[in-house]
């Protein structure tokens, strides 16, 4: 699964590392999503600071791809664990679809690894592994 912040970072620049990362993980596995997260998606998206970077059209192509790719999960369990409020319903996705990884450019998630036997990695580390997601 992909954190609002490398899920941005991919969209935003075709050859980068997050961009990279995010391509790996889709021919890997699934790409995780919940209600909540595609909310941040689409609010983080749509703000105006993107505006110079990416098209409405740009954005709604995007936001159809990740709806054609995810596979929406509802989570079920309330954690609290994390030092930046915002970010727990990123590891709530990731107990409920039982994720193997996440990808993060988030110091407050990257810090948490790992986080009940789930891998936190940057996009660069994530691309050096040789494992699955």
């Amino acid at each position: 699964m992909v954190d609002t912040n490398c899920f941005i970072s991919a969209n935003l620049l075709e050859n980068s590392i997050s961009a990279k990362a995010f391509d790996k993980a889709l021919k890997l596995g699934n790409i995780a999503i919940s209600d909540s997260v595609l909310a941040e998606y689409t609010e983080v998206i749509y703000r105006k600071k993107l505006d110079r970077y990416l098209s409405n059209k740009k954005r709604d192509t995007i936001l159809q791809q990740l709806a054609d790719h995810a596979v929406r999960f509802s989570p079920t369990e309330v954690v609290t664990d994390c030092r930046d409020p915002k970010d727990n319903m990123i590891l709530e996705l990731a107990l409920a679809c039982k994720a193997s990884c996440i990808l993060s450019g988030d110091q407050d998630l990257l810090l948490m690894h790992p986080f009940r036997n789930i891998r936190i990695l940057s996009a660069a580390t994530f691309l050096e592994s040789d494992s699955t997601p």
